[in-house]
């Protein structure tokens, strides 16, 4: 977990414990029962973390620097590497987008309860290249929490703002961050993993887990 003011990783010249081709859902899923594992990282073009950590898609040049990297664990569920998105993904929210009765709370602490259309949870910036998250840094042991709750009329406008990030702050968008997060939901909703579907569900418990594997750079 990183501090601020601290510098994030370290020299190394140890070989990768685990060599991962492909989008952040695969990378989660190769290091969710290798903990502390060093990984080398070749991502394909979809993959949002290797746009968070300065990892382009095409051959890896390894500059001898690792990084510590965590994960959001679903309780009974998969791992996310990157982010995980409740209900309508902010890009898709349009003027009649339906919202759900939700009940969220960070830490053990309620932050939100009420209609909304989207729950993010998320360690990293990007989705689908949107800078979604700004706040986000997928090394620092907390969960960034993004709840929407947006009017209709001001939905295309915000989606003009994602791909800057300048869509926050905003009064329709509860932001928070911790090391836990537990969603409750009025009905069944759909549920995306790093940018794969999941069933619909109506309760996610999620738990972020600290350096869990470590990037090689």
């Amino acid at each position: 977990m990183i501090k601020p003011g601290e510098p994030w990783g370290r020299p190394t010249t140890a070989p990768p414990d685990l060599e991962v081709t492909g989008g952040d859902a695969d990378l989660a899923s190769a290091v969710a029962g290798r903990p502390g594992a060093l990984v080398r990282f070749r991502p394909d073009p979809s993959s949002d973390l290797a746009r968070a950590v300065g990892l382009g898609a095409g051959p890896v040049v390894a500059l001898g620097v690792e990084v510590p990297l965590d994960l959001l664990r679903i309780d009974d569920g998969p791992v996310a590497s990157n982010m995980i998105v409740l209900g309508i993904p902010p890009e898709a929210l349009g003027r009649f987008s339906g919202r759900f009765g939700a009940n969220v709370r960070v830490d053990s602490r309620p932050v939100f309860h009420g209609p909304c259309t989207t729950v993010v949870i998320s360690t990293g910036e990007f989705r689908r290249g949107l800078d979604l998250v700004p706040r986000g840094h997928p090394g620092d042991g907390r969960a960034e929490v993004q709840i929407y709750a947006v009017p209709g009329r001001q939905r295309r406008q915000l989606r003009t703002r994602l791909t800057t990030g300048t869509h926050v702050p905003h009064p329709g968008i509860t932001q928070r961050s911790g090391a836990r997060v537990t969603v409750s939901i009025d009905r069944r909703v759909a549920l995306e993993v790093d940018g794969r579907p999941a069933p619909a569900t109506d309760l996610v418990d999620i738990t972020v887990v600290p350096n869990a594997y470590r990037l090689l750079l």
